[in-house]
């Protein structure tokens, strides 16, 4: 039985981090190979910028592991805890530096090497789409990418939040209102209206 293949698939995150406090260095393993990828992408959405994103990533699961040892189990899942942990870093970020953001230090993200039209199409696309949540509020932006580009639900957003299921409703409620507002203008330029 390969104990590597295990680890990776069928042995639940609150189990490998466990694991890990005692010693297990296959377990960090899987667990990274598991969890970093998530924190990377919600920092990513959240700065709009790769290499602090990576900071902020690799931050988050430094925590992640120094909590380890006095992990409680079955109080937050391990997914949650990260996220809301590099949703805090990504936030005090943001306060450091400022709401400015140029348009043009938004990074493009990699694409999946489309021909040369889809790729200039989808990145004008992904371009957009970055620059209206950098301009949204900072909770408005965090509970948008939680629930539309990162898929969690309400209940995993409040407790990611600390705040009520209502509040997660409302901060995404008025943050689609803001994108829509932001983008709706600009479908015909961003290949929306080609048929």
């Amino acid at each position: 039985m390969n104990m590597a293949l295990d680890l990776r698939s069928d042995v639940p995150d609150e189990a490998l981090l466990v694991l890990y406090a005692n010693g297990d260095p296959e377990a960090a393993r899987a667990l990274t190979l598991r969890l970093a990828p998530m924190a990377l992408r919600l920092a990513a959405r959240m700065l709009g910028e790769r290499t602090e994103a990576e900071d902020v990533a690799q931050e988050a699961m430094l925590r992640l592991w120094r909590v380890a040892p006095d992990w409680r189990q079955g109080e937050a899942k391990v997914s949650t805890w990260l996220y809301r942990v590099t949703s805090n870093l990504c936030t005090d970020r943001l306060r450091r530096r400022g709401r400015s953001v140029a348009l043009d230090a938004v990074a493009e993200p990699e694409d999946g090497r489309p021909g040369a039209v889809a790729g200039l199409i989808e990145a004008d696309r992904a371009t957009a789409l970055e620059a209206a949540l950098a301009a949204l509020p900072d909770r408005q932006r965090q509970a948008v990418v939680l629930r539309h580009l990162e898929g969690l639900t309400n209940p995993e957003i409040a407790e990611i939040m600390e705040i009520g299921v209502e509040a997660v409703e409302s901060l995404t409620a008025r943050g689609k209102r803001a994108l829509t507002a932001a983008l709706g203008g600009r479908r015909e330029e961003l290949g929306y209206d080609n048929g």
